[in-house]
């Protein structure tokens, strides 16, 4: 199961202005700590409005296994952030050609949004939008004409619903069993892009 999608739901209208300060690059070994903050940050929001099911209640930075996971997403350069001009991180992009586990394999060549997050600081700030719209552009830099997510589908449903706004359109439900723990509901979701000199 992917622990992705925090994305940023609401907007305001300074957004464009708060996301055309912001610089998307990738993210070194040295994010690896700000990063994890970034989705502690998340993890804390989300328990403290009962929203557990999600990702449950451990932080990211004392979990091992998911260091080591963006650890990894570093090293192999899917790991990409969004950054202010001080550098602090307003979001977070990770990208890869391969769907996780748990996701059946595209019938064509594909990018793969496996994680993406937005820091709460930056909330109303379409910084989700932002990182999708790179997500696009690195599909189409590739040459590949699909570009698929998914989410958690629990809860209100609002991660649906924001991904679908952003042009996604629903493929399949899927459940990710779990031995500790309730099992995950997601949400499988896919994008043509548009590719230079394409008809």
């Amino acid at each position: 199961m992917t622990q992705t999608n925090s994305a940023d739901t609401e907007t305001n209208a300074g957004a464009d202005a708060a996301t055309n300060a912001l610089e998307i690059r990738m993210a070194t070994s040295d994010d690896v700590p700000r990063v994890l903050a970034v989705m502690d940050g998340i993890m804390e929001w989300l328990v403290s409005l009962g929203r557990t099911a999600q990702w449950g209640t451990q932080p990211w930075s004392e979990s091992e296994a998911l260091v080591d996971r963006v650890q990894g997403r570093v090293d192999r350069g899917e790991l990409r952030v969004a950054a202010t001009g001080d550098d602090e991180i307003a979001g977070v992009l990770s990208v890869s050609q391969q769907p996780g586990h748990y996701i059946q394999a595209a019938e064509e060549p594909e990018l793969f949004i496996n994680l993406l997050a937005t820091n709460r600081r930056f909330k109303g700030r379409d910084v989700g939008g932002l990182l999708i719209a790179e997500a696009k552009a690195e599909a189409a830099r590739r040459g590949l004409g699909l570009l698929r997510v998914d989410c958690f589908a629990g809860d209100d449903g609002r991660l649906k619903d924001w991904y679908a706004s952003q042009g996604f359109t629903e493929v399949e439900p899927f459940t990710v069993r779990r031995d500790s723990g309730p099992d995950w509901p997601g949400m499988l979701f896919a994008m043509r892009v548009e590719l230079p000199g394409v008809a």
